[in-house]
């Protein structure tokens, strides 16, 4: 699917939904691993990034990335060291470069953390499929060498410099609405 495609799948489904399209939305498409950072429709940037190494699933423990329309619903990490670990969405006070062998071999949530809430009700949003309570953001990985290709737990990982980026261009509020292969 291309990313008109997506725009318009978007479109349909905020109609659907009776809500209002975001100024600001990121259109994640699992099949080519990339977001799309749009303004007022108009495309910003294209990213790398990586889903789920499992298949995409909104059920809670299935550790697949979740589909549909989502919001952007809290920023973390604001003004912290690139490569900064967190753990439960707080700086552990470290660097991945700083962590044990033992833990940089873990996949760990870095540099910035965009939580995400599902906006579809009984797709990604209340019961076992709430993305919300499943704790999946869009994040940095001591593991950069794996963007582009799917490598995560379920949440969308990038390269530390791009979710810098994207961070300190995105609201909260924004949308954003995933792609995946049926």
């Amino acid at each position: 699917m291309d990313f008109n495609d997506l725009y318009l799948n978007y479109k349909e489904k905020v109609n659907s939904l009776k809500l209002i399209a975001s100024e600001h939305l990121l259109l994640a498409c699992v099949a080519s691993q990339q977001i799309l950072h749009l303004h007022k429709g108009k495309s910003v940037k294209t990213y790398p990034m990586s889903s789920s190494k499992l298949a995409p699933s909104c059920i809670e423990g299935s550790l697949g990335t979740p589909w549909g329309l989502h919001q952007i619903c809290e920023k973390i990490g604001e003004g912290a060291e690139v490569g900064t670990v967190f753990e439960g969405r707080v700086s552990i006070g470290k660097t991945a470069e700083q962590c044990s062998l033992e833990k940089r071999a873990r996949n760990l949530i870095t540099t910035r953390i965009l939580r995400l809430s599902g906006l579809e009700e009984d797709v990604n949003k209340g019961g076992s499929k709430d993305t919300f309570k499943r704790y999946v953001y869009i994040h940095g990985t001591n593991h950069e060498e794996k963007i582009g290709k799917p490598a995560s737990s379920g949440c969308l990982q990038m390269l530390n410099a791009d979710i810098v980026e994207l961070f300190n261009n995105i609201e909260i509020g924004a949308h954003l609405f995933i792609s995946v292969p049926h």
